[in-house]
């Protein structure tokens, strides 16, 4: 398929356009199963990161929580200021670094993260069934986002085609 015929399709044949409408998509259904915990999404991210990286050892500090999530490190702060308020989880000063802010995850908090993650599970398990190989698309997208710590290099956007077929330049 040539550019011009890639272009005359529209946003329809644009990943960028697709991965928009099927992240709203998503979003709106967790959002909706989230709503009766009493959590937003931004919540249960943060809730249910602090439960897996604390799970085996010292509780994740905010940073790390940050780093883990994607979100930006002021934006992880205010919304485990909001899961505090609710007695979800504590934010504790690093016993050797004071500047540090760790994140226990309390037992109601423990108990609703659980809930939550079944739930949120289903979503996933009922939105992307229907991708034909969920192997795939989940080593696609860890393409797009790599854990932290396993960034691959990113090139020069100016360095040769784009994977869309649109020019960089």
């Amino acid at each position: 398929m040539t550019d011009h015929q890639r272009r005359e399709q529209g946003p329809w044949s644009n990943p960028g356009f697709l991965l928009w409408r099927v992240t709203l998509q998503w979003q709106r259904a967790v959002g909706g199963v989230l709503r009766p915990l009493g959590l937003t999404h931004p919540q249960f991210v943060v809730l249910a990161g602090a439960w897996w990286l604390g799970r085996h050892g010292q509780p994740p500090s905010q940073r790390e929580l940050a780093e883990h999530t994607g979100m930006d490190a002021m934006t992880a702060s205010q919304v485990a200021r909001a899961l505090e308020a609710k007695r979800l989880i504590r934010r504790e000063q690093d016993q050797h670094d004071t500047r540090i802010k760790r994140l226990l995850v309390t037992w109601e908090g423990l108990a609703l993260a659980e809930r939550a993650v079944e739930a949120v599970e289903s979503v996933d398990r009922d939105y992307f069934g229907s991708v034909p190989d969920g192997t795939s698309f989940v080593d696609a997208l860890l393409v797009l986002a790599p854990p932290p710590g396993s960034r691959p290099v990113v090139r020069d956007p100016g360095d040769g085609p784009r994977p869309d077929g649109f020019s960089a330049r």
